[in-house]
């Protein structure tokens, strides 16, 4: 299942690495650090920072990645959504004036 947090993945610096998904993101960070020659030999995908492909695979990645859905996705409901600025001058309610004088 996908969605398990106890599913096993492997490491894509170190292929013998095999990790919970739940301390994925934790085990890429000391892995990159514990293997800079190998992580600069990756690059992260745009649609998913666990996604760490070969440099020269990157556009045929970006290409068939599945994270890129989400992403379309997310850009095309944002879309439909009215701009904050709208939301935020759109009222033309006013407070009533007020009789009370808190000096007096």
């Amino acid at each position: 299942d996908m969605l398990d947090p106890e599913r096993l993945i492997q490491c894509p610096l170190v292929k013998h690495h095999r990790i919970r998904a739940r301390r994925f993101p934790y085990h890429l960070v000391k892995c990159k650090e514990s293997n800079p020659e190998i992580a600069k030999k990756l690059a992260t995908c745009p649609f998913n920072a666990r996604h760490l492909v070969p440099q020269a695979d990157l556009s045929d990645h970006i290409m068939k990645c599945n994270d890129k859905a989400f992403m379309e996705q997310d850009v095309v409901s944002r879309s439909f959504e009215p701009p904050q600025e709208q939301l935020n001058n759109g009222s033309t309610w006013q407070a009533p004036p007020c009789a009370e004088d808190w000096e007096t």
